[in-house]
């Protein structure tokens, strides 16, 4: 077994709408992660981990930032046999759509996998955290003599209502499929799983197909979806086998999502382990200074590099790249996503000029539970405080989502604004 026969596909994800703002000017995949990451970097590691080196990115919306993010982190040497290479939506002789789901991009961009002569394609997410040993799941799908191997995470009575539920045979072989099943009428039956704390098995959207039987499949069957059509449609007529995982494994698909797994990663223990010295995580590489602390108080934070805190005091939270915290500030329990660049003096000179606060977090501030985006200007004496049950609400320069305040790439916050 060789992991040389296997092509890469991640799917750059649609517009993201759960994850608005953080998705209003990039996509799912390029969305900032643990201070210095993108979330496109987890994918793209655990293939290279695995030796896969031939991957295909399919794009469509907001994708410049990813496009920038991959054309600067994963050039390959020209020695070397693999690429990494961007399939962006297009208009062509024979469709003029857009990605209508995850089988109908790959359906689009057949011409291009098929010439990569791949003997095995590997479909992921670009939007999900863990780390799979992709190696042992390709050998499972050829030990198997499955068409296609789908990979499946045990989940509670509770939880299987927010995914698809696969019921798997004594030998793996999947034999149902049913959709987000709510009730305990609709969830009868789908047990797979001797863990009675988790006896059910969620697809967790990652499959590897046989090529060849991938394009029968997206031939037989015009469905747009993977999991929606075009897997339920060949559970009774194709080999479908079930690659039990049971690791850390995160569906970041909504705000508060997002920001919990953040901030477990600033934790004493985290579910995710960054520091795993065999399975780095790998992401563009930037010379940046180390991180500056000139006193006040740090207690659960991921510090990323670049950053300068004078007097702040600061609690479980991530800090990211280039972020400038000033005096008497105060952050708990926030995600502070940095800055892409630092300011020239003579424009901090400008904006002060014109009541525009640098990039960064403003003297006097104090801010918690909330989500900061690159780039953002939080002035001096600004107040965001956590509400319960704040309702979701949208301003020009902030956003309240499931209870947690975003303040969007590139937005300002006067002094003394309250939130």
């Amino acid at each position: 077994m060789s992991t040389k026969d296997v092509i890469g596909i991640i799917l750059g994800g649609g517009v993201g709408t759960r994850l608005f703002p953080l998705t209003r000017d990039r996509t799912k995949p390029a969305v900032p992660l643990a201070g210095k990451y993108r979330l496109i970097d987890i994918p793209m590691s655990n293939c290279f981990h695995a030796g896969i080196d031939k991957i295909a990115i399919l794009t469509q919306y907001n994708s410049v930032s990813l496009h920038r993010h991959i054309h600067r982190t994963y050039n390959r040497d020209m020695f070397a046999s693999g690429w990494v290479q961007i399939l962006a939506a297009e208009q062509t002789l024979k469709s003029s759509n857009w990605y209508q789901g995850t089988a109908d991009a790959v359906r689009q961009q057949r011409v291009e996998i098929g010439e990569a002569k791949g003997k095995y394609c590997l479909i992921l997410a670009g939007d999900h955290l863990y780390r799979m040993d992709y190696a042992k799941f390709l050998q499972h799908h050829i030990d198997s003599g499955a068409d296609v191997t789908i990979a499946v995470q045990p989940v509670s009575r509770e939880d299987a209502s927010g995914f698809g539920i696969l019921q798997m045979d004594e030998n793996e072989q999947i034999v149902r499929f049913v959709e987000k099943p709510k009730t305990p009428e609709a969830q009868a039956g789908l047990e797979s799983g001797d863990n009675p704390d988790k006896p059910f098995m969620a697809s967790m959207g990652i499959y590897i197909f046989n090529t060849e039987t991938m394009f029968q499949m997206l031939d037989e069957n015009p469905g747009t979806d993977f999991g929606s059509h075009i897997i339920p449609g060949v559970i009774e007529s194709r080999k479908v086998m079930g690659y039990v995982f049971d690791g850390y494994w995160e569906d970041i698909g909504t705000i508060r999502r997002f920001y919990e797994v953040n901030l477990d990663m600033a934790a004493p223990l985290p579910r995710f382990n960054l520091y795993d010295p065999n399975r780095p995580i790998y992401t563009r590489p930037r010379f940046l200074p180390g991180s500056k602390v000139e006193g006040g108080s740090l207690f659960n934070v991921l510090l990323a590099d670049g950053c300068r805190i004078q007097q702040a005091t600061i609690s479980n939270s991530v800090i990211g790249v280039r972020s400038i915290i000033a005096n008497g500030v105060t952050i708990q329990r926030t995600v502070v996503m940095g800055a892409d660049f630092y300011e020239a003096s003579e424009d901090r000179r400008r904006n002060r000029e014109n009541t525009v606060p640098d990039i960064g977090i403003g003297q006097s501030s104090v801010i918690e539970a909330a989500i900061i985006d690159k780039n953002a200007r939080i002035g001096q004496r600004v107040i965001i405080r956590n509400l319960p049950d704040r309702p979701d609400e949208e301003h020009d320069n902030w956003v309240a989502r499931e209870g947690i305040v975003i303040v969007p790439k590139g937005a300002v916050i006067p002094d003394g604004t309250v939130i």
